[in-house]
Order: C-alpha cells, then sequence, then structure tokens
C-alpha cells in the first residue's frame, strides 16, 4: 500500500511570513487578496498543512467561507490596481 507524503511548497517560507503579517494586521482589502490568492495556491496542494490550517482560521475570523471572500476580491479586483500599491497605502513604483 502506498503512503502518501506531505511536500513543502517552494513558497511555503516566504507565504508563512504573508499569513504572519496578515494575523497581525487583519482584514483589509489587501490582506482579503493576499488571502484569497494563498488559498488557491495551496487548494488541494498535498502538505502545507499547517498554512492551510492558519488560511481556514483566517477566514472563520472573518466569518467569510471561501466563496464569499472569493466573490469580495472579485469586487476589489474590478475596482483595479490592488497590487500597485504597498500595504501601508505607498504607490509601488513600476521600472520595468
Amino acid at each position: 500500500m502506498a503512503t502518501t507524503r506531505d511536500q513543502q511548497h517552494p513558497q511555503e517560507s516566504k507565504d508563512q511570513i504573508t499569513i504572519d503579517r496578515i494575523v497581525k494586521q487583519g482584514r483589509s482589502d489587501y490582506n482579503m487578496v493576499e488571502v484569497a490568492r494563498l488559498c488557491i495556491r495551496y487548494r488541494n496542494f498535498p502538505g502545507a498543512r499547517q498554512i492551510q490550517h492558519q488560511l481556514e482560521d483566517i477566514l472563520q475570523t472573518w466569518q467569510l467561507t471561501e466563496e464569499e471572500l472569493f466573490a469580495q476580491t472579485q469586487k476589489i479586483h474590478a475596482k483595479g490596481h490592488i497590487y500597485r500599491y504597498k500595504n501601508d497605502g505607498t504607490e509601488i513604483e513600476d521600472w520595468s
């Protein structure tokens, strides 16, 4: 019988820092978009259980289902430029 081993996601360390920041700062448009992005990244991923549980806890704290989060973040993205600004509201310079 084959056993399934949890894998480590290559972005797990970086994403943990993001989650820690979100937990500390709380709910904002930017943080909601980040949680939605991470939910998609870790959905059905065979590992990163701690991050998956933390995302579930954040949604529970915010009293949102994943579907409600996605609906709200879709509206946020429709306004445009959510990633154009840093979390503190200052504009990100694009040197591309």
